[in-house]
């Protein structure tokens, strides 16, 4: 048996869980949520206990620390020390032209996750924070890397190129790379059981903080929200998502921002943050059932983001079998999943509006009987995935 410590550090989150494999049991999981803010929270979960609290967890680092006291605590923990930890498995967003699998986690590996800070600033950074705390908590531990870009490695040319100058893609591999690939491959997987067939097309919509979507057909990604970083594709918490290029040269030449404002702007100020003035989508549900005609629009133009990519999508593969809605927004906003399904009869999505209200922490159906596309909601499982990548490599 071994016990692999999966850590997946997002931009304002940060997921574990303690598995024993390879029987997949878990033996402790927990989510530290809202870092940076206010009002963080610690949820925590073991055998024979489960419990929330508020602490202040200005960063991944406290964030982690706290989660090894909860794993090694007297008498909530599941270990007695840190030897007891065979590997830890780190999410690491992305992971460029060099990393296309799972991997040992060296010097260089570490030099290479931090050569693309720039491309993934709100989670390379954390990612190796991650590494580097568990490094010194968890001496013994193997620590292993799967890259949110791997699963998206067998999208086609004609789908990751650019329209620049080929040397840019060939020297300096600016292309599409694709994220969140970890959880998009978990939960199209685990659609595809569902109707028992090897051909299938498959949209997977993974809504969070971080917001992507993906076209997989016949269990390989073809296409991705995402690009060259996280911050294409749909509106996200703080992200802009697609935009103009041209917006950035009028920030810069007439409005008097630095390329570095421009970057804090785009990443971290923009989003439903920059619409609403909030960055959590629960409140600004709250907010628009209130009457707040801001938060109001700001759900409107998220819902037809996502309904333009699946348009687009479903052209791409020449048809869709299965719409998945996945991560913390997917599996639990109903009101976004019906703004998104609205009027989509033509191309044969029908929601079951009973099925959609219901709260649930299984995959289901939530598309009627005569829906001729399969609405489904699958709760992510990326530290499970992780797990299973980390057992096979060591």
């Amino acid at each position: 048996m071994k016990n692999i410590l999966v850590i997946n550090t997002g931009s304002s989150s940060f997921k574990f869980q303690l598995i024993q494999m390879p029987t997949e049991k878990v033996l402790a999981s927990g989510l530290v949520e809202r870092i940076g803010q206010q009002n963080s929270e610690i949820h925590y979960s073991s055998q024979g206990y489960s419990g929330t609290r508020e602490q202040q967890v200005p960063d991944h680092s406290i964030a982690l620390r706290a989660v090894t006291d909860l794993l090694m605590s007297p008498d909530k923990g599941v270990i007695k020390d840190a030897t007891e930890i065979t590997a830890i498995g780190h999410r690491v967003v992305h992971g460029g032209t060099t990393f296309s699998k799972t991997t040992i986690i060296d010097k260089k590996v570490k030099k290479e996750i931090k050569a693309l800070f720039s491309v993934a600033p709100l989670h390379n950074p954390p990612n190796l924070t991650g590494i580097e705390v568990a490094e010194e908590v968890f001496p013994n531990a193997r620590q292993v890397a799967v890259f949110d870009t791997a699963f998206h490695s067998t999208i086609p040319a004609k789908a990751y190129k650019y329209a620049i100058p080929n040397h840019l893609t060939e020297e300096n591999h600016i292309r599409l790379y694709g994220f969140h690939g970890t959880s998009h491959k978990y939960v199209s997987e685990k659609a595809a059981q569902s109707i028992k067939r090897t051909d299938s097309k498959i949209i997977s919509v993974h809504l969070g903080n971080g917001c992507s979507i993906t076209a997989v057909e016949n269990g390989k990604s073809v296409d991705h929200s995402m690009g060259f970083t996280p911050l294409s594709g749909l509106i996200m918490g703080t992200r802009s998502g697609d935009l103009d290029p041209s917006i950035i040269f009028h920030l810069v030449d007439k409005l008097g921002y630095s390329l570095k404002e421009v970057n804090e702007l785009l990443t971290k100020k923009s989003g439903m943050l920059g619409l609403t003035g909030y960055s959590d989508l629960r409140d600004i549900e709250t907010e628009a059932q209130k009457g707040n005609r801001e938060c109001k629009l700001a759900l409107e133009m998220n819902a037809y983001r996502i309904k333009k990519y699946i348009g687009s999508y479903i052209a791409a593969m020449n048809g869709l079998d299965i719409l998945v809605f996945t991560a913390g927004i997917g599996e639990n906003s109903g009101t976004m999943r019906k703004l998104v399904c609205n009027n989509m009869d033509f191309i044969g999505i029908e929601l079951d509006e009973i099925q959609n209200n219901l709260r649930s922490k299984e995959s289901r159906v939530i598309s009627t009987e005569t829906s001729k596309v399969k609405v489904m909601v699958i709760p992510t499982n990326e530290e499970l995935e992780i797990a299973r990548q980390v057992d096979k490599l060591v």
